[in-house]
């Protein structure tokens, strides 16, 4: 068992794809760097943080992307935004079976400002473009960073999404929330509450992603074989079907929070109860394995057995 989490962006791809099959495009040998960084004065990296190109996955090719979050936290700029856009709009041409995006980020790059929320943006719009297609986007979550921010957005955009339990995923990350509405609406500093409400075991209860693994680079791997032939197309009914989980949700957040008694640290494991989870208080003391027996919601197609 090789740790997802602990890998870099390309030791994840040379373990997820087939041995030896991944030729990567723009490499670091293109001295392909951020302007905006310079210009600051910060220090770039070859590659602005992300790997792409094409590979093998069960001798299938696919084209994938992989975020370095050692890298400014695997945050987007422009020429990183750029070359995921440019992964994508090359799938259009060429069909792959999948694009793979191995996320890891903390949202849009602060140093590049409106560069990196236009970059987010023309992601969505590629990526959607691509689902529209018929081609299947499927997003990996694992790393030590989260998916957070913009890349939380791109990251739901996509037709299915991969998860550890201990990968996370939300729109704000924990300490942005914690800025902007004070330790006690969230303290960022409590891991066991950032895990309950951001994290992999939270989001699969919740419906949130179509497989839940453990962190292992091989369980990932067949997760991702496993996704190959699952495009979702966009539809207005299945737009308005999540509306309505969603809605139903809200509903029973705020009926837990009318309840004075459950505190915002009791709060995930009374939405685990109210969903149907049983024991919902042992739920993050439980494996991945575990954990994928206890979710009510609808199946998405993914096999996991």
């Amino acid at each position: 068992m090789i740790s997802y989490a602990e890998c870099t962006a390309r030791e994840r791809l040379a373990r997820l794809l087939d041995a030896g099959s991944f030729h990567e495009w723009l490499p670091p040998s293109e001295r392909l760097t951020s302007p905006h960084l310079a210009q600051l004065g910060v220090p770039s990296a070859f590659d602005d943080g992300v790997a792409i190109g094409r590979g093998l996955l069960g001798g299938r090719t696919v084209f994938v992307a992989a975020q370095e979050g050692e890298f400014m936290g695997g945050g987007v700029g422009e020429v990183h935004g750029a070359k995921l856009v440019g992964l994508l709009r090359r799938a259009l041409l060429e069909r792959p079976a999948a694009v793979l995006l191995l996320a890891e980020s903390g949202g849009v790059r602060l140093h590049e400002a409106n560069a990196g929320l236009i970059a987010v943006s023309e992601v969505m719009r590629a990526l959607l473009d691509v689902r529209a297609s018929g081609i299947p986007v499927v997003v990996l979550i694992g790393g030590a960073n989260g998916c957070f921010g913009g890349m939380g957005i791109v990251a739901r955009c996509a037709d299915q999404v991969v998860m550890s339990d201990i990968g996370r995923l939300a729109m704000s990350g924990p300490e942005v929330i914690e800025a902007s509405h004070g330790v006690d609406e969230f303290d960022a500093r409590d891991r066991a509450l950032v895990w309950r409400t951001t994290g992999g075991k939270h989001r699969w209860l919740c419906g949130d992603c179509d497989a839940l693994v453990a962190d292992d680079v091989e369980a990932f791997r067949a997760a991702a074989i496993a996704a190959l032939d699952h495009s979702r197309p966009v539809t207005l009914e299945g737009l308005l079907q999540e509306h309505a989980l969603l809605r139903a949700r809200l509903d029973t957040l705020d009926a837990l929070k009318a309840d004075s008694a459950i505190g915002p640290q009791d709060e995930a494991m009374r939405l685990w109860q109210a969903l149907g989870v049983p024991d919902a208080w042992r739920v993050p003391d439980l494996d991945a394995a575990a954990v994928r027996a206890l979710r009510t919601t609808p199946a998405t197609g993914i096999s996991q057995e």
